[in-house]
């Protein structure tokens, strides 16, 4: 036990690394444990769009959005989403698909809409770069003056 005491005097900067590192990784184990929404690739997306009565909520930013967009999803920046929460009242039983560019804004907003009591919420994975790139599903692409707030 001396040992130890005397390795974390001398190597107190390794010992607090090794303190963060640990911290953080339990609570990302924690964190992929308790989590209430579940993920979905794009082609699984398409398929639960097609077959219930799906809201598509996208959280990039609106120069983003107006670039490419899925069919029929609403831009809600992740910023705005938890002011705009009441305006998605309806959809509280119903699926929701988040998606984002890249997947990790979508996982900030699937917390958000869990927290506020929504049930079947669902990240895309990959974002919209597996939806273009990875899967090249089709993407329709909005004039600035048509974009609803």
């Amino acid at each position: 036990m001396d040992r130890y005491l005397e390795f974390i005097l001398n190597h107190y900067i390794l010992s607090l690394a090794l303190a963060v590192v640990t911290y953080l990784l339990i609570q990302e184990l924690f964190d992929t444990a308790f989590k209430k929404f579940g993920n979905v690739s794009p082609l699984l997306a398409v398929a639960k769009m097609n077959d219930t009565d799906t809201l598509v909520i996208d959280v990039r930013d609106e120069p983003d959005f107006i670039q490419g967009h899925i069919e029929q999803a609403i831009n809600m920046p992740l910023g705005k989403l938890p002011e705009r929460l009441a305006s998605l009242e309806e959809h509280k039983n119903k699926p929701i698909l988040i998606a984002c560019q890249t997947g990790t804004r979508s996982a900030s907003a699937g917390k958000v809409l869990t927290k506020a009591g929504f049930e079947q919420v669902f990240v895309i994975t990959g974002g919209m770069q597996a939806w273009q790139n990875d899967y090249k599903l089709p993407v329709k692409i909005t004039s600035k003056n048509k974009i609803k707030t």
